[in-house]
């Protein structure tokens, strides 16, 4: 989500968020599975902010990143967990700013290529090493002008993408990019208004192209070199994480009405209700348990996805 809307989410309490959940789907269509709504089973407490849960299959374990403050300020005191998959505890601190020679200010968005976990911190690209948390690589996107950058995914073609939502600031031109890490430099992928605030990415193989979650009504894909984003599935707006099942099934989560949605045959249905801030998703692919980084609780929630 922006910061705009952030700022003005976490202030107005979780009543007012879950007073916005009275609408059980969106396009006409009623849920499916109405009667068999994923339940929570497990949670992760004592966070700070967590706003990305990206899961490893390699080590098992779910990376957490945690803002810690002011999404966009740069007080340097973010952190990365690590949390184990089985017991869902923090198995130990990966990653924190000010520590170790690291600059980490308010980590959002996570994504693994090989041993190298990506974040994205404001305006900069940090790379650490999966298993240390030694820092490999820091990018600074501000001579690309980047302002709020907030999740990542690595693409068909190997280089790292990640969205720049903006700041809201209607006096300033911000936000509404997509940018490409190869080698480590930085390229614009994609600039349009039409992008509407982009928040959640992630890498469709089947279909070759990129699901993006954005502040505006529709989810979109795109393929890089294309020119605008196109239409996916329309719901409620405001979206943050956004994850493919094993099935090709897509999860969405959305600050409109604090509410997980599903994404099947280009219909939307909402599947879990009543979570105020609902950030960027992980899916643990052994098990089927999707990760809720509930960024206002300062928790994780996990539920079994079926």
């Amino acid at each position: 989500m922006t910061l705009r809307s952030y700022r003005a989410r976490a202030s107005a309490l979780a009543a007012v968020m879950i007073a916005a959940t009275s609408c059980s789907s969106h396009n006409g269509t009623k849920s499916a599975i109405a009667h068999a709504l994923p339940r929570p089973i497990a949670q992760t407490t004592g966070l700070a902010h967590p706003e990305s849960a990206r899961y490893d299959s390699a080590a098992d374990v779910y990376y957490v990143s945690n803002i810690n403050g002011d999404p966009a300020a740069r007080d340097d005191n973010g952190f990365i967990d690590i949390v184990s998959a089985d017991s869902f505890k923090v198995i130990l601190t990966l990653v924190r700013g000010g520590k170790n020679g690291v600059t980490l200010n308010a980590p959002k968005g996570l994504a693994l290529a090989g041993d190298t976990l990506w974040v994205a911190d404001i305006d900069a690209m940090r790379a650490f090493n999966k298993h240390d948390g030694a820092l490999l690589q820091s990018i600074d996107l501000t001579p690309l002008h980047a302002t709020f950058l907030n999740d990542v995914a690595v693409g068909g073609d190997g280089a790292v993408y990640v969205t720049d939502t903006g700041t809201g600031d209607s006096t300033k031109a911000t936000g509404n990019v997509i940018f490409r890490i190869s080698g480590g430099r930085a390229t614009v992928a994609l600039s349009t208004p039409a992008l509407d605030a982009p928040n959640g990415i992630t890498w469709d193989a089947r279909i070759h192209r990129f699901l993006i979650a954005p502040g505006g009504k529709n989810v979109e894909s795109w393929a890089p070199g294309d020119p605008q984003p196109t239409p996916y599935a329309a719901g409620p707006g405001t979206y943050d994480g956004i994850e493919l099942l094993s099935d090709g099934r897509v999860l969405v989560t959305s600050w409109a009405d604090s509410a997980v949605h599903l994404i099947s045959g280009g219909s939307m249905t909402t599947i879990i209700r009543h979570v105020n801030g609902p950030a960027d998703i992980g899916v643990d692919t052994r098990r089927g348990i999707l990760a809720l980084p509930r960024l206002l609780a300062n928790k994780v929630q996990y539920f079994r996805i079926q």
